[in-house]
């Protein structure tokens, strides 16, 4: 990621991010998005650089693929392949209960 002074010229990019507060601006060429404008105001570094690294995106698309065609496996089938013990939800409540008296 590279920083930079936002040129005097540009400075009224700065005016319309601050007013659309957290929304993106998208601009177009032909109707086309071809770049966009993000506050970052409320964005962790992290978070920023996770959204724009593009093996991280491509481990989303991948995931978000195989869950499009049912490839998913669930909680119960992983607790019991691994053979975890699934506590007693009624203990379980009874414990919490116990604990706010």
């Amino acid at each position: 990621m590279k920083a930079m002074k936002l040129p005097k010229e540009l400075q009224s990019f700065l005016e319309v991010a601050e007013t659309a507060e957290e929304q993106t601006l998208v601009f177009t060429k032909k109707k086309r998005p071809v770049a966009a404008l993000v506050s970052l105001r409320k964005v962790d570094r992290e978070s920023l650089a996770l959204s724009t690294n593009p093996q991280f995106l491509r481990i989303i698309e991948t995931a978000r693929k195989e869950v499009r065609e049912g490839k998913t496996t669930s909680l119960e089938a992983l607790e019991r392949k691994f053979r975890v013990a699934v506590p007693n939800k009624r203990m379980e409540r009874t414990r919490k209960t116990r604990r706010s008296s």
